[in-house]
């Protein structure tokens, strides 16, 4: 079959495909002038084919050539250990007795598309089952051949993220290994290299020993007790616990202390990131929060309204970064706007003049890192944010703090990077900080902790 090929096709992103891969892609994932000329091709392709099977009689030369393509795809879908399934297949599509058969006029495309969907069913994967049963049901044979290439397309996808996934343990393990033996090295040469990582701990330990100075203070790393834990009472001490006050005191690091601990210094980009994210979503959560005391309860249960005033809030942030003095100077204005003409077209009372003033300076004041509702917030978020550590993401967003209901999606987004980035850096350097935290909790202590864990 004279397929039309690009003369730059090895130049091109689906080089790597088969010439009818290429051609029968489908056309909606490129909808420029090249994806139109594209599905051009793609349609000619199913009626040229249609013609041949037509004619009397039949010309089997594209479809031998779509055969072989569906052959070598389902080969390239089996595990190394399914030899058997590799030689029937073989055996059934074999290009060479194909061949002979269309030469007699006894190749029988029907019974080879069925045998085709067996195989498939065999080797998909389940979110894949309806899809292939669906094609049992054209009777068509150019309809049910282009449903089987397209198909198998999602197939060839699907065993490219099996792989991936497959190969992710082994990669981040030989990576763990791989960065620890690198810091091993710098060490033997630079004996006082954990120094800094020692200090950061002990100051965790230290903020974790010191009771509040009242039953409503926060803790040092601006986390409030949880709820039913006797404030006046320092938290008792664990490695687990001190790694994640460590880690969440990382978050409000001074940008003048120089001594960062060394074994975060690869991570000291993307914990500013993760800082300043944090920083955005205490302001976001901050300004819902005063727009639910002005806007009632009906309002605020709106969810296109909390979404309105969540995108306002984010596209004002984004342009005035990094200060929000002047986002929340504009956006006072906007959320003001915004709740008095929802509660006139809800048929509600709309703000008085002094509300809404007094609307417009409760906004403006969440600017300053000491407003009562920001504070509050922020202690809230570090609240989380400990129990995202100590229990896990999904666990935290069960019995969220209040006020932070608003920005769920957010929050399990934040969670899951700070877990990311904490998890893999005690998996590279936990033996270090083991040794380094035997040295800073009472072996009574931590006994008795673990004790209680068990």
């Amino acid at each position: 079959c004279d397929l039309p090929q690009s003369p730059k096709a090895a130049e091109e992103p689906g080089a790597g495909r088969t010439a009818i891969e290429n051609l029968l892609q489908d056309p909606e994932l490129s909808p420029s002038p090249e994806g139109k000329v594209k599905e051009a091709l793609h349609n000619d392709f199913w009626d040229h084919l249609k013609e041949q099977l037509s004619a009397t009689p039949p010309d089997f030369s594209c479809a031998l050539e779509l055969l072989n393509d569906i052959k070598e795809i389902l080969l390239s879908l089996l595990l190394p250990r399914q030899n058997r399934l590799r030689s029937e297949i073989e055996a059934a599509l074999d290009a060479d007795l194909l061949k002979q058969e269309a030469g007699r006029g006894a190749l029988d495309v029907s019974s080879l598309s069925k045998y085709i969907l067996n195989t498939m069913t065999l080797l998909c994967a389940p979110v894949r089952d309806e899809a292939v049963q669906t094609l049992e049901d054209i009777a068509d044979p150019v309809g049910l051949l282009r449903g089987i290439f397209q198909v198998l397309g999602l197939m060839k996808m699907d065993m490219v993220h099996y792989t991936i996934q497959s190969l992710q343990p082994p990669l981040q393990e030989h990576s763990i290994q791989y960065e620890r033996a690198e810091f091993q090295e710098q060490l033997d040469q630079q004996p006082n290299l954990l120094d800094c990582t020692t200090k950061w701990l002990a100051q965790a330990a230290a903020d974790l020993s010191t009771p509040p100075a009242s039953p409503d203070s926060a803790d040092s790393s601006g986390v409030a007790s949880p709820p039913g834990e006797a404030a006046s009472s320092p938290e008792p001490l664990s490695p687990s616990v001190v790694l994640s006050q460590g880690f969440l005191n990382l978050l409000l690091w001074d940008p003048e202390n120089e001594e960062f601990p060394e074994t975060l210094e690869m991570d000291r980009t993307r914990l500013e990131e993760l800082e300043a994210q944090l920083q955005r979503l205490t302001i976001l959560a901050s300004v819902l929060l005063v727009a639910s005391s002005f806007s009632g309860s009906v309002l605020c249960g709106s969810p296109q309204f909390v979404d309105k005033i969540k995108r306002l809030t984010k596209a004002l942030m984004e342009k005035f970064n990094p200060g929000p003095e002047n986002a929340l100077q504009t956006l006072s204005e906007q959320v003001s706007q915004e709740i008095h003409q929802s509660l006139r077209n809800m048929g509600l009372t709309a703000l008085s003049s002094e509300n809404t003033a007094s609307l417009i300076e409760q906004l403006q004041s969440i600017a300053k890192k000491e407003n009562c509702v920001r504070s509050v917030v922020d202690q809230r978020m570090r609240l989380f944010l400990k129990s995202c550590l100590l229990l896990g993401v999904q666990r935290a967003l069960l019995d969220l703090p209040g006020g932070l209901t608003f920005i769920e999606p957010e929050l399990a987004e934040l969670g899951q990077n700070f877990i990311s980035l904490t998890h893999h850096n005690q998996q590279v350097f936990g033996p270090y900080y083991t040794e380094i935290l035997k040295t800073l909790i009472p072996e009574d202590q931590a006994l008795k902790t673990k004790e209680e864990a068990l």
